[in-house]
C-alpha cells in the first residue's frame, strides 16, 4: 500500500512519516501501488519525502496517461 494525498495527489515514499501531506497539509488515504515500470529503478525522492515522477532518458518527465 501507498499513501497518497487526497488534495494534491503527491505519493509519499515509504520511509516517509508524516499524518498530512508535506506538500499541502491535505489528508493522506492509502491506496494499492501502482504497477512500478519496467526499468527497474527507484523511485526518486525529493526533500519533503514526495516521489517525484520519472525522466526519460533525452529529458523531460515521463507522467501517465
Amino acid at each position: 500500500m501507498e499513501r497518497i494525498c487526497t488534495q494534491c495527489h503527491a505519493v509519499l515514499a515509504e520511509t516517509t512519516k508524516a499524518d498530512g501531506c508535506p506538500a499541502c497539509g491535505g489528508a493522506l488515504a492509502e491506496r494499492i501501488a501502482l504497477a512500478e515500470g519496467d526499468t527497474g529503478t527507484l523511485a526518486e525522492v525529493d526533500h519533503r519525502g514526495i516521489k517525484l515522477p520519472h525522466r526519460h532518458a533525452l529529458g523531460g518527465i515521463i507522467t501517465p496517461q
